[in-house]
């Protein structure tokens, strides 16, 4: 009888821990669930405001910054000596970003970045200004992981950063990844790299030019099946006044190209999806001998957040 009140016991004993590790395995999840929809809700708000900002018309892009410059340069003129270059700042953030990549005298690196624009006018820094930083850097093909991409910036690095195994795009590369972000100027007659009252809005300004050429350097080496991913929450998905358009899409090549797969990111109040009529110029503007292809993708964050969902299984 004893044995039995023990053995009745153990077992109501053993229910309530399972008991017990059941609601905390379900608060954890309802825990990781709250996390993802903060995570992705973040990531909505950051892209909207980004597509916000690249479709604001050119022209008032261009008076809006020549008001800005103009009103720097005035505060420049009246402040004088209190402008003072801040070299050891982007230098600083270079060299710990490149230094995360073993394989690289980041040192060198910086030396090559730095006669591109130093003691230069900031609008006449042209593309080949950064021709030996890119032959000191080179990019390595990654068949089959190279990722482009067109105002989704926010969408897509979030996604790469979770899933390095599935792609990589130009700002996961040691360069990319150094001056990802920054805004770097030199002047005629100083040594120094300022990070202020630097000119956007002249053809030749030095952050421009450098992604114009670290673009065109990456397209160049682009094998295998290459992805892109463009944005459902723009009316036009290719544009053909981006860097992708201009410079990318004209530098992939058959047979070392197979194919141009884009990834459709669809969102709420989606304006466009792969029947978008622009996506006919890009199909028109490849290499003959790479087939194209295009998805709808809802689920952009749910493939960044589980990385058990095999890559090419996210669209």
């Amino acid at each position: 009888m004893e044995q039995e009140q023990e053995q009745k016991q153990e077992q109501e004993q053993e229910q309530e821990q399972k008991q017990k590790q059941k609601q905390e395995q379900e608060q954890e999840q309802e825990q990781e669930q709250e996390q993802e929809q903060e995570q992705e809700q973040k990531q909505k708000q950051e892209l909207e405001l980004e597509q916000e900002q690249e479709e604001t018309p050119r022209p008032w892009k261009r008076i809006l910054s020549g008001i800005i410059v103009l009103s720097i340069v005035i505060i420049g003129a009246v402040l004088g000596p209190v402008l003072q270059t801040n070299e050891s700042d982007p230098k600083s953030t270079f060299l710990s970003r490149c230094k995360k990549f073993n394989q690289y005298d980041c040192q060198r690196l910086w030396g090559a970045f730095e006669q591109a624009y130093v003691n230069k006018d900031p609008c006449n820094v042209p593309v080949q200004a950064y021709d030996p930083l890119i032959a000191a850097a080179p990019f390595k093909p990654q068949c089959n992981k190279m990722m482009f991409w067109s105002k989704t910036k926010v969408v897509v690095h979030g996604f790469t950063e979770k899933r390095k195994d599935c792609f990589v795009t130009l700002e996961d590369t040691v360069l990319g990844y150094a001056l990802n972000g920054l805004t770097w100027c030199g002047k005629k007659g100083s040594n120094g790299t300022f990070t202020t009252a630097c000119p956007r809005n002249c053809e030749n300004n030095p952050v421009d030019s450098f992604w114009i050429r670290a673009s065109a350097a990456y397209a160049d080496v682009a094998c295998g099946d290459v992805t892109a991913m463009l944005s459902g929450s723009t009316i036009t998905p290719f544009d053909p006044t981006s860097t992708f358009a201009k410079v990318e899409v004209t530098r992939f090549k058959a047979p070392k190209v197979r194919s141009l797969n884009v990834v459709m990111v669809i969102q709420k109040n989606a304006k466009s999806n792969c029947k978008n009529a622009s996506l006919q110029k890009l199909k028109k503007a490849l290499h003959t001998g790479i087939t194209y292809s295009c998805k709808d993708v809802s689920r952009i964050q749910e493939c960044g957040s589980k990385p058990q969902i095999a890559c090419k299984t996210c669209w």
